[in-house]
């Protein structure tokens, strides 16, 4: 018998939701109920399927004071969470539209003229998708849509730290019969995540690199396939001829949004030193203006440290790298309010990697700052990392911000702009290092992760053919 998981408030630090986890046993069953319901959702063809999802958006869209408000329990911010519905309805919308462009069968003459060749491709039946707490309606679904799209059962683990946003989802679902046949939920901790990797066809993960390895080996030992997307040390390099203006208030965003939370944030920011000074002194005039988003959630833009494990994590850094000489400017310590952890927007300087805040993933709006002398230590400096998810690269024209980021090591990089993959889910773009794995989650290539390939070669004429025996 499993037993309850109490799940606590980021704003208040109460303990005032709870989950209960499926026994194994039970988890099995589900999915073996979704790969049975998948026949039928495969058969009913794409437009069948393009019309329940957009019966689920509507009914969403009815449920959406209650999302939102559960999206507010989760995470204890407001206007991310309005960001974060938004995107997952026009991420509906985006893929009814463009499935039917990339999901169908083909016919063409091969080398051969006798021989032709129709292609065709096949869901894989059961799509396990385990999703972090940062952003727990978007990382739960960016994977989930084209999968159902493509005709495969869905079965989502939702982080145990940020799950109360499935009971609207759930509210919704139960309005369409056909999908809520092959879309289901099972709350739970890795526990349930590793139970779930038993028992389905191919798993996507988003999380922590040190989980995400364990994934990995679990799927490898099935031999399924497993899309991983982990962790980023996303850089910035601005260089001397940037329009700094822009460069700080972009940065700024991309640093502190959803308060650092994100594997998508800027997290270190090089500096061509003619500009350091004033580009630092800018940075932290606009940090300094922004407020926390207490006592009401209303009251600021920076809402609290979602996980409380992750609080602990930032103020290591912090201490980290003062202790080393870095030297802090506004921000700068992990605050509790009222039981919520929180911290306020934070630029250093005087940093280097040595420090944990230049090289492992802090999570938090922290800004450090590093100045360069030339553009090859700048490219050396972002590239110096076990990561490789996303980038920006500022300068006055396109053409010299492209020639610098074209030599960064990073899956997606944001011109004279920051943290555009959090807004434009358009792109292919494949993880480097230790940032994932698979293919590209983002464009039309998402879709085609969860289709197998299969090849008719067919033989239009009555004639032997020249390389069979001679005697036959």
């Amino acid at each position: 018998m499993t037993k309850p998981i109490e799940v606590r408030n980021p704003r208040t630090g109460k303990f005032d939701y709870i989950i209960l986890p499926p026994p194994p046993r039970l988890l099995v069953h589900q999915c073996n109920r979704a790969r049975r319901a998948q026949t039928q959702w495969q058969q009913i063809g794409l437009s069948a399927r393009i019309q329940a999802l957009q019966q689920w958006q509507q009914a969403i869209v009815s449920e959406r004071q209650q999302l939102t408000e559960a999206l507010v329990g989760d995470t204890g911010r407001l206007s991310t969470s309005v960001l974060e519905i938004d995107t997952f309805l026009s991420t509906i919308k985006r893929w009814c539209r463009l499935a039917p462009e990339l999901i169908g069968t083909s016919a063409k003459n091969t080398a051969i003229p006798f021989i032709s060749l129709q292609q065709t491709s096949v869901p894989y039946p059961l799509v396990g998708v385990i999703s972090p707490w940062n952003f727990p309606l978007l990382l739960s679904t960016i994977d989930t849509i084209p999968a159902l799209l493509a005709g495969c059962a869905v079965i989502i683990k939702p982080s145990e730290i940020a799950p109360r946003f499935v009971a609207p989802l759930m509210t919704a679902l139960n309005t369409v019969p056909d999908l809520r046949d092959v879309l289901s939920f099972a709350e739970g901790t890795g526990e349930t995540g590793a139970t779930l990797i038993e028992n389905v066809d191919l798993v996507c993960f988003t999380g922590s690199v040190a989980t995400g390895l364990k994934v990995a080996e679990a799927a490898a030992k099935r031999f399924i396939p497993a899309f991983l997307e982990l962790g980023g040390k996303d850089p910035a390099i601005v260089l001397e001829s940037a329009d700094l203006e822009l460069a700080t208030s972009a940065i700024l965003w991309g640093a502190v949004v959803n308060s650092g939370q994100s594997c998508l944030s800027i997290e270190r920011i090089y500096v061509a030193e003619a500009i350091f000074e004033e580009f630092y002194h800018q940075l932290t005039v606009k940090a300094h203006s922004l407020q926390l988003a207490y006592p009401q959630v209303e009251s600021g833009e920076i809402g609290p440290i979602i996980a409380e494990k992750q609080a602990a994590i930032i103020n290591d850094h912090l201490l980290d790298a003062v202790a080393k000489g870095a030297l802090i400017h506004c921000g700068g310590k992990v605050e509790e309010i009222d039981g919520g952890w929180w911290c306020r927007p934070t630029v250093i300087t005087q940093v280097n990697h040595s420090m944990k805040i230049m090289t492992e993933e802090t999570f938090g709006p922290i800004m450090p700052v590093m100045a360069f002398p030339t553009i090859q230590e700048a490219i050396y400096l972002a590239n110096d990392s076990i990561y490789g998810l996303s980038a920006a690269v500022f300068a006055e024209t396109e053409a010299e911000a492209l020639a610098v980021a074209e030599h960064i090591n990073a899956g997606a990089i944001s011109i004279n702009d920051a943290a555009l993959s959090d807004i434009i889910q358009e792109g292919e773009r494949n993880s480097f290092k230790f940032s994932g794995l698979g293919g590209s989650r983002m464009g039309a290539a998402s879709i085609k992760r969860f289709l197998r390939k299969k090849a008719f070669l067919i033989k239009t004429d009555t004639n032997k053919d020249p390389w069979w025996f001679n005697n036959q």
